[in-house]
Order: C-alpha cells, then sequence, then structure tokens
C-alpha cells in the first residue's frame, strides 16, 4: 500500500503540468462555451425559436462556434464559466489560465471516477484488486493525453455510465437509468452503452426483470426531464433537437479515427490515385479524411448505413453472448466491448470516441485478469492514434512530439486501423471466453 501514494501524486503532477498545454482545436470551443454559459443563460445557447429552428452562433473574442452536444456538456461548462468569472472580479480573461480551468473540469470527472473504481472494486474483491485499478487508470498514458493534454471531454461522459453500470449490477435500477440518461445528456456516444446497462439491470434482478427495467426507465425518465426543463422552459428545445440531429451529418468515413473506415478511405485513395501518381506514391502517401459525399460520389454505397449495421450487428452479437453474464467485472467488460465496437465500425466516428473503452476495461480487468492484455492493446493503439494527429497539442506542437507517420512506409494510422480492427476481434473472443466460463460455471 505504501507505493499507491506516490503512484496517486505522480499521476496528480503529470495532468497538473499537462493542463496549460493548448490541446486540440476542440478546446477553444470548450472556451467559447463555458464564457457563453457564463454571461447568458445556458439554455439558451442552441437558441430561440425560429421556423426553421434558430442554431444560434456563439461569438467569444475571434471564435465562433455552436453548440453541437446534449445539454449537461454546456450546463458543466457554464459552472466552470462562472466561477472562472467570479475568481477574475467579473471579468473574463482569455488564455493559459482559461484552458486550464476547462480542462480541470474533466480531471476532476476523471478523480470522481478514480473514487468510483475504488469503493466499488473494494467491496467486491477486496483492497489489492482496487488499488491495481486505480492505478491502472490513473497512470494510463492514453487517459492521460485524451485528457489532460489534448483536453477531450470524454470523463463527463464516462463516469454517470460506469456509475450506471455500478448502480445496475448493485441491484439499483432506479439510479441506473438516471445516469445512464445523464450519461446520453452529455455525449450521444453513450448510446451504445444503454443496452448494455439494460442487460445488467435485468441480469441482476433475478426474476423480477420487468419491473427492474421498469424502475430503470422510470429514472432515466426522471432525469431527463429534470435535465430538458431548462431548455423546455425558454422554448429551445426544437433549436436544441435540430442542432443535435447535425451530428449525423459530418461529411466524413472517419474523423481521424484508426478504425474500418480509416482504412477504406485509405485504400479508396490508392485505387483512384495510382492511375496519376503510379503504384508507390499511392500506396506510400499520407492519408487524410475523406467525405461520405465524395466517396458515394464515386458510386460506392451510404456509408453511414453500412457502418450502423455492422454496428448493430456487433452490438446484438454482444448482447446475445452476454445474456447469462453477471456481475460487475462482465458487465463492465461488455461495455468496453460496445465501445470498441462502435468506434472501429461505424462511420463518421472521431478519435476521442474509443475512450470509454479504456476505464472500462480497467473496471472489468480488476476482477477478470483475462481482459487485461485487451486492456493494454486498446491502450496503445487509443495513445497511438491520438499521438499520431495531434502530438500533444493541435495548434503549436503538431510534429513535434507526435510519432511521424511516414516511419513504416505506408502511412502508419493505416496500419494501426488495421491493428485496431484485428484488436477488436480478439476484444470479441476475450468477451466470449468470459462469459463461455460463466455459463459453463452456472449449467
Amino acid at each position: 500500500m505504501k507505493w499507491l501514494p506516490a503512484a496517486l501524486i505522480a499521476g496528480a503532477l503529470i495532468r497538473a503540468a499537462a493542463l496549460p498545454l493548448p490541446g486540440t482545436g476542440d478546446v477553444g470551443v470548450w472556451r467559447n462555451w463555458a464564457y457563453s454559459g457564463a454571461v447568458d443563460n445556458p439554455a439558451s445557447l442552441y437558441g430561440i425559436g425560429g421556423s426553421p429552428p434558430i442554431w444560434r452562433t456563439l461569438r467569444f473574442n475571434n471564435t465562433e462556434t455552436q453548440i453541437v452536444y446534449p445539454p449537461l456538456t454546456p450546463y458543466e461548462l457554464a459552472v466552470v464559466g462562472r466561477l472562472y468569472k467570479a475568481f477574475n472580479s467579473d471579468s473574463f480573461p482569455d488564455g493559459a489560465a482559461l484552458t486550464i480551468a476547462v480542462k480541470a473540469l474533466a480531471v476532476l470527472f476523471e478523480v470522481g471516477f478514480v473514487l468510483l473504481l475504488w469503493f466499488s472494486i473494494r467491496s467486491r474483491t477486496g483492497i489489492s484488486e482496487a488499488r491495481w485499478a486505480t492505478v491502472a487508470y490513473w497512470l494510463n498514458p492514453a487517459a492521460i493525453l485524451c485528457v489532460s493534454v489534448l483536453g477531450y471531454l470524454e470523463p463527463l461522459f464516462v463516469l454517470p455510465a460506469a456509475g450506471a453500470i455500478v448502480a445496475a449490477t448493485g441491484t439499483n435500477p432506479f439510479v441506473a437509468g438516471g445516469l445512464i440518461a445523464a450519461a446520453t445528456l452529455t455525449k450521444p456516444q453513450a448510446l451504445v452503452l444503454v443496452p448494455g446497462v439494460a442487460l445488467a439491470v435485468a441480469s441482476g434482478a433475478g426474476p423480477r426483470k420487468a419491473r427492474a427495467l421498469v424502475r430503470a426507465g422510470a429514472g432515466g425518465l426522471l432525469a431527463s426531464i429534470v435535465i430538458l426543463a431548462p431548455i423546455a422552459a425558454v422554448g429551445a428545445l426544437p433549436n436544441m433537437i435540430a442542432a443535435l440531429a447535425r451530428l449525423a451529418r459530418h461529411d466524413m468515413l472517419s474523423g481521424n479515427a484508426c478504425n474500418l473506415w480509416w482504412i477504406v478511405g485509405y485504400v479508396t485513395r490508392v485505387v483512384y490515385a495510382f492511375r496519376d501518381m503510379g503504384t508507390w506514391p499511392a500506396v506510400t502517401m499520407r492519408t487524410r479524411i475523406l467525405g461520405i459525399s465524395r466517396f458515394m460520389e464515386l458510386g460506392y454505397p451510404n456509408p453511414r448505413v453500412i457502418g450502423a449495421i455492422l454496428t448493430i450487428a456487433a452490438l446484438a452479437w454482444a448482447i446475445w453472448t452476454a445474456r447469462r453474464a453477471r456481475g460487475l467485472f462482465l458487465m463492465a467488460g461488455l461495455g468496453a466491448f460496445l465501445v470498441h465496437a462502435y468506434a472501429t465500425l461505424a462511420a463518421q466516428v472521431h478519435e476521442n470516441h474509443l475512450f470509454a473503452s479504456v476505464p472500462l476495461l480497467v473496471m472489468a480487468a480488476a476482477g477478470r485478469p483475462r481482459y487485461r492484455p485487451v486492456l493494454w492493446v486498446v491502450t496503445a493503439i487509443f495513445a497511438l492514434n491520438l499521438n499520431l494527429f495531434y502530438g500533444i497539442s493541435e495548434a503549436q506542437y503538431t510534429g513535434r512530439f507526435a510519432i511521424p507517420r511516414s516511419i513504416t512506409i505506408i502511412d502508419l494510422t493505416v496500419l494501426l486501423a488495421v491493428a485496431n480492427c484485428a484488436a477488436l476481434g480478439w476484444h470479441a473472443l476475450v468477451l466470449r471466453r468470459e462469459c463461455r466460463d460463466l455459463s459453463d460455471a452456472l449449467s
């Protein structure tokens, strides 16, 4: 136990040192939202009224942006903005201090997740496994790079989503429903975890499955009403719905995510480029985002539909495979696979969408050691994905601390995407083996 405080201090110091870094361009968006929520009603930030509904443009210094996330994210950033404004005597200086404040919000949620890990795992397996899980997340290089260095807000939805799994396996379906609703109203990617939480609720309820699912639904409905009520009160609900609908219209096969569609984009470019460039230059060129509209102009089918079919098929297979599973660790492992399948098979996925698989794999691996190699492989894939595109910050430092993508001749991001697809297949085998072992024990 003596080394645990040292590990926690080391993780805290690394995060503190990384907070002033400017991060990706998204951090500028978070700063804008924090300012807008500090000077105006956060419920009005989507816009109010109009036919069609107005999509409000938010301005802060020289930046303009619009809200494209569900409401809990701008609510939480508004709290940061108001605290920052109060601390600066009612002014709102733009600079490193604001970046630190915005990024610290996500780190605070990381702290909450670590506490959730500690208490939920210690009560089930003991201090040794809780200590391992705490350190495995807190010193995880992918988590540090994603949150403290690059400034993504993934922990804001991961904490309530993980809490929903803990509550569901702890026979508290009402709380589980409320937490998973909060997660989906923070980032829409949490939707892929909803069937996993529903299965966890049902499997932990014994013969009262229907009653437990109803209670979970009631918890989710109540949480949704509370979160959406301020927006409905100012007449902005249609504006919010219209804003969120735009998420499905991103014109990209893959948004810098090293997944199946990044490979498809690369192969498509090679097929059409080798006629003009020759085979070797085409194969070894640096690949980049390919638009869905351009892909379809070339005569290919809609990748959104294909990606949705592949993702739904993988999620349905996982739920069926885990239908007899029970307990926190197996359900966390199921959740990690659901996220991994979505991030690898769906179109329009961004580079940060694999993140939730890492903390959920930590939770699963604490009680099911077979998941530990999967955790380390997914950690490496995710960290490399972020580093190859952004180094340690998109604006000022891109290229300085990024691994060169050309060192493997074929763009390293493409090879990493192939490795990620293989890792998903391996992840599926581990999930099936874990669930089969449980089924054998129950038979």
